[in-house]
């Protein structure tokens, strides 16, 4: 199939203007699918991990490429492997075989042409669990708008509220304007978060906000905004796992972790604010809960499984 955004890249904000048909886009990768993992996965929230695991798919590549990237290896370095739209189908149904609550595909926006094909035959082809997109909100609502009753659930990250640090740490300088607008997008298609008799989310958006040291990300003040936007209904994911991955020990105000005062006061304006439906997270400032990437796997096993037991309340 021929996708024909990719002869001059333009599905994501960068615009980086390649034909990804030859050629690396901005991403790090051409328009070739390439992945790292699918696994059962137990590392996510709750609702999505369940009791036999969210069916994840770890893209290679990324539009964002902070510098403190947890997957670092994936995201930045491309380890990976590519595979073809017909193999990527055969995945998503092995992980529901396996007993998956939901298709997970993690940093998918620089194959969201690919992705919207890939789901639309799996579907056809038998897959009925919900499909959750799991991004950094850096996209372009008419990229978003593509798919459309496609993606059941959206698990977006709101990560910097200045722009100042969005420039210094993920070169993104318009973020915190592209990151509420591409919300804004995946809210009108799914709506809050809806969970089954069981506690596993079936539908909507939670929104997760990764809290750095020195109050960098901003989080006190995405939460202002996200209550003007969207309200206080909205499902949240407060994380209190940063630890310096990536490129993170060349900064020095991201060299450690976060400070327990620094993650409760993000969790006391979240509630004096009026949200309810909140995950919160035990601070943790190690990789125990990344997974093992491979620099070039051989074979992608879904059945294969990684459990890092954090625990997330709600």
């Amino acid at each position: 199939m021929s996708y024909s955004q990719m002869f001059s890249c333009n599905i994501c904000p960068r615009n980086c203007g390649i034909e990804r048909a030859k050629n690396k886009g901005y991403c790090g990768v051409t328009d070739k699918l390439r992945i790292n993992l699918a696994t059962l996965h137990f590392g996510e929230e709750p609702c999505f991990s369940g009791t036999r695991g969210s069916g994840t798919i770890f893209f290679a590549g990324c539009n964002l490429r902070c510098v403190y990237c947890q997957n670092y290896e994936i995201s930045t370095l491309c380890w990976g492997k590519d595979i073809s739209v017909e193999e990527l189908i055969r995945l998503m149904l092995k992980l529901q075989e396996e007993g998956a609550h939901n298709i997970n595909l993690v940093t998918p926006t620089h194959f969201t042409l690919q992705l919207r094909e890939a789901i639309i035959q799996a579907k056809e082809k038998g897959l009925t669990i919900p499909v959750l997109w799991n991004s950094s909100a850096y996209e372009k609502v008419e990229t978003l708008q593509l798919l459309t009753g496609l993606v059941d659930i959206y698990l977006p990250d709101f990560k910097y509220a200045h722009k100042v640090y969005a420039q210094k740490y993920s070169s993104a300088p318009d973020y915190p304007a592209v990151a509420i607008s591409a919300i804004k997008e995946m809210f009108s298609q799914v709506g809050l978060l809806e969970l089954d008799e069981k506690g596993i989310a079936q539908k909507g958006l939670l929104l997760r906000m990764l809290v750095l040291p020195n109050k960098l990300a901003g989080c006190k003040e995405n939460l202002y905004t996200l209550t003007e936007e969207l309200g206080t209904e909205l499902t949240l994911s407060l994380m209190g796992q940063y630890y310096p991955a990536g490129k993170a020990k060349n900064y020095k105000e991201l060299t450690r972790g976060i400070t327990l005062s620094e993650y409760f006061e993000v969790v006391d304006t979240a509630v004096e604010l009026g949200f309810t439906k909140l995950y919160t997270q035990e601070i943790s400032s190690s990789d125990t809960w990344t997974p093992n990437f491979s620099p070039a796997p051989e074979e992608i096993n879904p059945a294969s499984e990684f459990n890092p037991q954090l625990e997330l309340t709600l």
